[in-house]
């Protein structure tokens, strides 16, 4: 008698799995793979549940929660994940951890697991300390380098920031486009109601961790401008994070409060996505920003710091870069000017998503095959 063959299984390791950016790039991933053949697990580095928890638990995936590299030390941190490694059979592991990769890596290869992917998410550190943050890089990278069998990212910018001159797979951050697209576009309405605003509203739209960062103080800068011109606009702020208590107050002392929406964590970001008029990315530093894919996928026109890698421009027309060292009343020009573009139909919206290469159903495989799996 057949017993049934058993999933091949992938660890990835994450900070948490939380609704960020990355944690959304493997979900889509998830989502999308045959489960009866490929199951993923995850080390995270946080005991409160993440955003994803409870459909990676629903979808047969397994949630490690360990003590982070920076509080427990190198050593401590190795042998709890050689311990997980080593009690299952895993094909792979995928360290999204940037610069802390290595270690994952290292782990694995004590535990002699095949396939070690470190993957790069970022173009730049949260803080900048000048030569001592340049020679921990250095270091850091020797780890990489010994331990993994790959080593990918999302932009030529994030590959070069934390690998250098190495050979590095561009995995672009896919997404599916239909969850997008079929969105009901009288749908924003309900929002305006649910939200207690006007019809007449021109709302701009953010979706991010409240870090440092995503830039929000320059957000409500550029708020606080526009409203004196116009007050109809209104910011929507979706995410959670540190600063978010910070950002709060500092809008209580600006007088912006009537003219802001703070959501928190949501999970029917397609629809709210649809709902802006102008979504707005003025981060200081970005590995890729797959909000600026969705947004674009929703028709929504996107106004992006310089700092944002051009990749993320799905040649839709609806994307303009902004230096963040332009005055805040070009940012507010342009942001005006953001409001009267036409949304591209739906099916040039395909077109060029799947084109570029960033439809989850076309570079499946991709990710497929950094595990050593054959196409499906």
């Amino acid at each position: 008698m057949s017993t049934k063959e058993k999933p091949k299984r992938v660890l990835h390791i994450v900070s948490s799995m939380g609704r960020g950016g990355a944690e959304t790039l493997i979900m889509n991933i998830y989502r999308n793979i045959d489960r009866t053949k490929v199951q993923f697990d995850f080390i995270t580095h946080s005991y409160d549940s993440g955003g994803y928890d409870n459909e990676i638990k629903s979808m047969g995936g397994r949630i490690y929660s360990i003590a982070s590299f920076g509080s427990i030390g190198p050593v401590n941190y190795l042998k709890k994940l050689i311990n997980i490694m080593s009690a299952n059979e895993y094909i792979a592991i995928h360290a999204h951890t940037d610069y802390q990769s290595g270690f994952p890596a290292l782990a694995a290869k004590i535990c002699g697991i095949k396939n070690r992917i470190c993957h790069s998410h970022s173009n730049q550190w949260q803080k900048k300390n000048g030569f001592k943050e340049g020679f921990t890089l250095k270091i850091l990278q020797v780890f990489i380098k010994f331990s993994a069998t790959k080593l990918c990212s999302c932009s030529e910018e994030a590959a070069e920031f934390l690998f250098g001159k190495q050979k590095v797979d561009i995995i672009k951050n896919g997404i599916d486009i239909s969850d997008y697209i079929e969105i009901d576009p009288n749908g924003r309405l309900d929002i305006l109601n649910e939200l207690h605003l006007n019809k007449d509203t021109k709302i701009i739209g953010h979706v991010g961790r409240f870090s440092e960062s995503k830039n929000h103080m320059f957000i409500l800068r550029i708020l606080k401008a526009l409203i004196q011109e116009d007050d109809r606009f209104k910011v929507i702020l979706i995410g959670d994070g540190p600063l978010r208590k910070k950002i709060e107050m500092e809008a209580e002392k600006l007088g912006l409060m009537e003219h802001i929406r703070f959501l928190g964590v949501r999970k029917d970001i397609p629809r709210l996505m649809k709902a802006f008029d102008v979504f707005l990315f003025p981060s200081l530093f970005e590995g890729f920003g797959i909000v600026m894919l969705e947004a674009q996928c929703s028709g929504t026109p996107c106004i992006a710091a310089t700092s944002v890698p051009k990749s993320t421009d799905m040649g839709l027309g609806l994307v303009k870069f902004v230096n963040l060292d332009e005055n805040i009343d070009k940012w507010c020009e342009v942001i005006k000017a953001a409001t009267l573009i036409d949304e591209p139909n739906n099916k040039t919206i395909i077109k060029n998503i799947t084109k570029l290469g960033f439809n989850i159903h076309e570079n499946l495989n991709d990710w497929l095959r950094l595990y050593g799996i054959q196409s499906q």
